[in-house]
């Protein structure tokens, strides 16, 4: 490609020109507006304010796991990245919900007449919208939701080709989604080793899968690392220093999706590595059903309940909030909208101000900007009252 130059005085001029021609356009334009915006409608069809997912398969992941397929009912599923996730819009009793789970299908799955996406939810405990998937969504199901959403995920003007996967339990879905795109999609060139932490085999999310896309492709690599199954001959414990230095490789790209109490220790080891937060990343958490593993958590609020005033315009309402649960669930509880997208207090969508009261938020994944923090803004999904509150909250 060639840049032609004009010469100093006609380049450095341009700027005169386009206001010039700016000004005529505007003198010769037709009185009446025109109320099409061609970037609006490219924008609108490929992040949709509002999409229907018809279930159309479900099928096991692991005895605590299942696959969920889902086509949109429209047709059109908006391109996405490997990585990335869809936002669930849910009512459960008298409470309206949002979730987000990672797509684990990968983009060429999407592309198509037939294309579809896939989320694998797991229940390996009582938990309420795992469970309510479980017990109520069946094949013939719509649900409500939006998509894609959220940056983790591989960007080639930034990440090595060596990309290194740091896993968890159902922290393996974006390196599913990225190991189909490698072996089947357009991630050419990148290879990718998942070193893959569960406790046994036999409960290990996405197992038979991960196998498959590792016999099919040779630019994928799997090391199962299993913390409490005797029998099991392969790696042993938990993801160590020793160990990520064994698989890592020359130039790496690290990245993380998995528990709170996981992140804490890939996260000293990424240090003691060497590893740059360039080329170390890790996906948005959502807050642990136990807060006492976030660093810096006050114990001696868990158990404690306090008032909580929610303003909305000129409605005022006062309900009940845990202090060992996130403002977002007492609000969720209440039947009170309050929309969330990522739940672990990155995307800014559940923005809320603090009128009245302290609270504490989570260090892991406080993605709020310097101004919000000193006018006592916060994120419902990753703040916990530490006294009575007073917020204001939008209207949905």
């Amino acid at each position: 490609m060639s840049i032609k130059v004009k010469g100093f005085l006609k380049d450095v001029g341009g700027a005169s020109r386009v206001t010039a021609l700016r000004k005529k356009s505007i003198e010769t334009a037709s009185a009446v507006p025109d109320p099409k915006d061609n970037i609006r409608a490219v924008a609108d069809a490929l992040h949709p304010a509002h999409m229907e997912f018809r279930v159309t398969e479900i099928r096991e992941a692991s005895p605590t796991s299942r696959i969920f397929r889902m086509v949109s009912t429209d047709g059109h599923i908006p391109v996405f990245q490997a990585g990335q996730y869809v936002n669930f819009r849910l009512r459960i009793g008298e409470s309206e919900l949002t979730r987000p789970y990672t797509i684990s299908s990968a983009p060429c799955d999407a592309r198509g007449e037939k294309g579809f996406i896939e989320v694998t939810i797991r229940r390996n405990r009582p938990y309420l919208v795992p469970d309510w998937f479980f017990a109520n969504v069946t094949v013939g199901t719509v649900l409500q939701g939006n998509m894609p959403f959220g940056t983790f995920y591989y960007e080639p003007l930034r990440d090595s080709k060596n990309l290194v996967a740091l896993a968890g339990g159902s922290g393996i879905t974006p390196f599913y989604s990225m190991a189909r795109e490698i072996a089947y999609g357009k991630m050419k060139g990148v290879h990718l080793t998942i070193l893959y932490g569960s406790v046994h085999h036999s409960d290990i999310v996405l197992g038979q899968e991960l196998a498959k896309v590792e016999r099919d492709c040779p630019d994928v690599k799997v090391v199962h690392v299993l913390s409490g199954d005797e029998e099991w001959t392969g790696e042993k414990g938990f993801i160590t220093k020793e160990l990520i230095a064994k698989y890592i490789g020359e130039d790496p790209t690290v990245m993380f999706c998995g528990p709170v109490p996981m992140f804490k220790l890939v996260e000293k080891a990424a240090k003691e590595l060497g590893l740059t937060c360039r080329r170390f990343r890790h996906d948005v958490m959502s807050q642990p059903a136990d807060p006492t593993q976030i660093p810096g958590y006050p114990l001696k609020n868990k158990g404690k309940v306090f008032k909580l005033t929610v303003l909305r315009g000129i409605r005022s309402d006062v309900i009940d909030a845990r202090g060992d649960e996130p403002v977002a669930v007492a609000l969720e509880r209440a039947a009170i909208p309050v929309d969330t997208h990522c739940r672990g207090g990155e995307c800014g969508y559940c923005r809320s101000q603090l009128v009245q009261g302290d609270i504490f938020v989570s260090p892991i994944g406080d993605g709020r900007r310097l101004m919000d923090k000193e006018m006592g803004w916060f994120h419902a999904c990753s703040a916990y009252p530490v006294s009575d509150l007073t917020i204001r909250i939008p209207i949905l």
